[in-house]
């Protein structure tokens, strides 16, 4: 390890951690020597070097992930458990360094870091008890000739691929499954969320995770180095969290080599404000879903449809809760919004808003990026957005709210899902009967009723349409890990 960065004091770090690639057991530099400069955002200034991967040193990743696949495939479930517990018991004592860590490198309050942690921590705690929970079917053959004997089986070598905005809980919600299924792994962390991925990876070596069953490869070379473990043989499973743009070439690369994939992609979340809702409950869940982690999450209250009836107060309302929050440096702790993750989500963001005032939106909050160092972008409410604006259709990702009115329940439906995009949607009305018809109509992997956040480990987290494939947590998490294998046998 190098010598501690000055930018690691300023965030209240005290330790170290590694920077070079995870193969085998072993850190080394990539191949070519090259190095990949990770950023601050909320100072714009270079934190450290990692390792910058190249195909070579994917394909070495490989390798010692099917070297060390037969020895964790027959790895009793329950030593399996035993270590992931491990794993979850020494994240949750050093939850306070994986907290300033993540906002280091990625800039979100502390309050969302630390929300973070617990919550990428329960991945271990539940995969762990999911570990001894894999059971299988036996019955007899309807016409009464044999048995039939159905048990699961380890998928194989798994590439893990997962972005920068949960750097935690993303690896965690893959890597829990894939080790208490019997995989062997390698992951490719975000390039501008490194540091988590590799201090994870130290940790679960210490859990007692053998070398080889988890490996990790940075690389500003994703396409090219992912694309090559795609196509080895020896790889057997894809389970990407990204964009649905990204999602759909990694699907056309792993169908050259029939690859299982489980697909955790983009979504444009409408937040439903029924006329009969509890406003300040309605306010309250709207600063969750659309300020948890600044907005930069897939989960995030993307649309705001608001019956009439309730329109203005709650635009009002949402514009003055947004207009209060604390903006600043990530790991300062009076801080509530901090920066967006780079220079490139600041532009698009402020092009978005530029383009719906320019269509006649109104900003009620906010608008305008802050001069000052890092990228920072205030919390902003934005009414009359003009239909086809991209802060309707695309992925805002960012701390912007646009407010649209609708006048009936199937006007709002309609609305809702009019969209390419299906992986969460909320409600907020106090008639449940209603609440429950709508959220059955909506097309959606996942809804919540007067909740702003519905992620559980132990509840299935996925998408419909271009949100995804599979599911992550739950007991389907460790089933995307796993073959069924049905055995005829008579006796």
């Amino acid at each position: 390890m190098s010598a501690l960065p000055k930018s690691f004091a300023a965030a209240g770090l005290a330790s170290n951690v590694p920077t070079d690639l995870l193969i085998g057991g072993q850190w080394r530099p990539a191949a070519g020597g090259e190095r990949i400069e990770v950023l601050d955002p909320s100072t714009g200034e270079v934190i450290v070097s990692v390792a910058d991967a190249t195909v070579e040193d994917g394909l070495e990743a490989v390798a010692a992930a099917s070297a060390a696949l037969p020895g964790w495939a027959a790895t009793p479930p329950r030593r399996r458990a035993e270590i992931l517990r491990k794993c979850f018991e020494l994240m949750t004592a050093r939850a306070d360094f994986f907290a300033r860590l993540i906002s280091l490198e990625n800039g979100k309050a502390l309050p969302d870091a630390r929300a973070e942690v617990a919550y990428a921590a329960e991945f271990f705690r539940w995969f762990a008890e999911e570990a001894v929970r894999v059971i299988g079917e036996l019955s007899v053959a309807p016409g009464g000739a044999n048995r039939i004997l159905v048990e699961h089986q380890p998928i194989g070598v798994s590439v893990l691929v997962t972005p920068w905005n949960f750097p935690a809980a993303m690896a965690t919600r893959k890597l829990g499954p894939a080790l208490a299924a019997g995989c062997t792994t390698v992951l490719k962390p975000a390039s501008e969320t490194p540091l988590t991925a590799f201090a994870m990876a130290a940790l679960m070596e210490e859990a007692g995770v053998p070398p080889g069953v988890v490996n990790v490869v940075t690389s500003t070379r994703s396409a090219p180095v992912v694309n090559a473990m795609l196509h080895d043989p020896r790889v057997r499973k894809l389970s990407f969290t990204g964009s649905t743009q990204v999602g759909r070439i990694l699907l056309k690369e792993a169908a050259d080599q029939v690859l299982s994939c489980s697909m955790e992609l983009g979504g444009n979340a409408p937040f439903v404000v029924f006329d009969d809702a509890d406003l300040d409950k309605a306010l309250d869940g709207a600063m969750i879903a659309k300020m948890r982690n600044g907005g930069e999450a897939c989960t995030a209250a993307n649309r705001f449809l608001v019956q009439r009836g309730i329109a203005e107060a709650f635009s009002a309302g949402l514009a003055r809760r947004m207009a209060a929050l604390s903006m600043g440096a990530g790991y300062a702790e009076t801080t509530q919004v901090g920066p967006l993750v780079n220079r490139a989500a600041l532009e698009r963001i402020a092009g978005w808003v530029d383009e719906a005032r320019a269509g006649g939106a109104r900003v009620l909050t906010g608008g305008t990026p802050d001069p000052r160092p890092g990228f920072y972008y205030p919390p902003t409410v934005v009414t009359d957005v003009p239909a086809g604006a991209r802060l309707l259709v695309d992925e805002i990702f960012g701390p912007v709210a646009p407010i649209s009115i609708f006048d009936s329940v199937d006007e709002a439906v309609g609305m809702a899902n009019a969209s390419e995009y299906g992986l969460i949607a909320y409600v907020y009305t106090e008639d449940l009967r209603k609440g429950l018809q709508v959220s059955e109509r909506l097309e959606a992997g996942m809804v919540g009723i007067n909740r702003g956040i519905v992620s559980d480990p132990a509840a299935p987290f996925g998408g419909v349409k271009q949100s995804g494939l599979g599911r992550e947590g739950a007991h389907l998490g460790i089933m995307e890990f796993l073959e069924t294998k049905y055995i005829a046998a008579a006796w």
